[in-house]
């Protein structure tokens, strides 16, 4: 929180300037489910360090997470500053109603355009983490074994896919793409074995609306029959298994929404171009992903494609990383936190000018004249030679 000094320009001479962090105020913290209590604490310890009073308010859709934080938080930490409001949509809807001097929320684009217009009616500042179809981009000169191990880990190790930056779906070179499923298929075995539903490692989905959700998808008729492996489901442990689909065609409700559940689309492409010019021609996703040995096709796709953020040959790492942003961009979402990001995320940076009494130059006051105009030109263009021949009246 210490100042942060900035040079003056000789024009203000003499005079010392500043940047000095401060608290916003009041916030309020809307923390989603499927990282019940790491999207809650993560931007409450940065509004906290920011010096912010906040109110959290945990997801419903994990109760229990919910319930602990609600008894931990009063127990550990000043309740006058921090305090943890629990509930639903009620709740959450007459939080909205008041008027606050930040809104931190992370969850789906549906609910973030309520919470935008509620802040609205206040003028109040909105950080919005939000997701998006998060491509990941496969070439032919990949190491496939590597590959699909970390595609598998990032997508059905993280939740089971109900996380936000899980990849949504994948374009792979067309020579691979056999070999892909291949790979994806014993990779999955391994992890999981041959049964999934019997791994302890594998997720369940968060509730019967998902479950509802995400079979519709696996059932619609232009998606069934691109089903290459898993499908099965059991909707009494709201169980589906790790499911990959070969070119499902992209008017599919599977491509045009964020599948957040096990469900993998493979899409064939040609060429890198013709990758870049399928992502860059839908909404900036919250993270994107790409596989090559190729120096030139990392940077076509770093140049030439936008998001949140990017990972070359792995997933989801950069969100460990935490001198790095998270955030995403355009309907992706809005603002970044994070290590020292989330402290700036909930701070105002106050532009901070001293000056003394001495030195004051009166050709900045009326009235005023070309003499006046002249000098004040060499002022702002530190040039004291021109002030010395404008003063001696040698320089027009």
């Amino acid at each position: 929180m210490s100042p942060e000094k900035v040079s003056t320009s000789f024009a203000l001479y003499p005079s010392s300037a500043e940047i000095v962090p401060e608290p916003l105020g009041v916030v309020l913290v809307i923390a989603a489910w499927n990282f019940p209590f790491l999207l809650a604490m993560d931007p409450l310890v940065g509004a906290v360090a920011a010096g912010n009073a906040v109110v959290l308010k945990p997801s419903e859709l994990a109760p229990a997470t919910s319930n602990l934080l609600a008894r931990l938080i009063p127990f550990y930490l000043d309740n006058s500053a921090v305090c943890v409001v629990e509930g639903g949509v009620s709740e959450t809807s007459a939080l909205l109603d008041q008027k606050w001097d930040k809104i931190f929320y992370t969850g789906s684009s549906r609910v973030a355009k309520l919470v935008m217009a509620a802040a609205s009616k206040h003028l109040t500042p909105v950080t919005l983490e939000l997701g998006g179809k998060c491509p990941a981009i496969i070439d032919s000169s990949a190491d496939l074994r590597v590959a699909c191990r970390r595609i598998a880990v990032g997508k059905w190790g993280n939740n089971n896919g109900q996380a936000c930056i899980s990849p949504d779906y994948i374009l792979a070179d067309e020579s691979i793409v056999h070999k892909l499923i291949e790979t994806l298929t014993s990779t999955l075995k391994e992890f999981y074995g041959e049964d999934p539903r019997a791994s302890p490692d594998l997720a369940r989905i968060v509730n019967f609306s998902h479950f509802t959700r995400l079979t519709k998808l696996l059932d619609h008729p232009s998606t069934e029959s691109t089903i290459v492996h898993g499908g099965q489901r059991d909707e009494k442990n709201l169980y589906i298994a790790p499911t990959i689909l070969l070119n499902v065609p992209c008017d599919a409700p599977i491509m045009k929404e964020e599948i957040f559940g096990p469900l993998l689309p493979i899409l064939t492409v040609k060429t890198v171009d013709e990758a870049v010019n399928f992502v860059t021609a839908r909404p900036k996703p919250l993270a994107l992903y790409v596989f090559t040995k190729r120096k030139s096709v990392k940077d076509v796709v770093l140049r030439d494609t936008s998001a949140g953020g990017m990972v070359v040959n792995d997933t989801m790492l950069h969100f460990v990383v935490l001198d790095l942003p998270f955030g995403g961009v355009g309907e992706s979402g809005m603002g970044a936190y994070h290590g020292k990001h989330s402290f700036d995320n909930f701070s105002h940076r106050k532009a901070v000018l001293r000056r003394s009494f001495f030195a004051d130059i009166l050709a900045r006051y009326p009235p005023y004249s070309s003499l006046k105009q002249r000098l004040v030109r060499c002022l702002l263009k530190a040039d004291y030679f021109g002030i010395i021949l404008v003063m001696l009246g040698l320089k027009r």
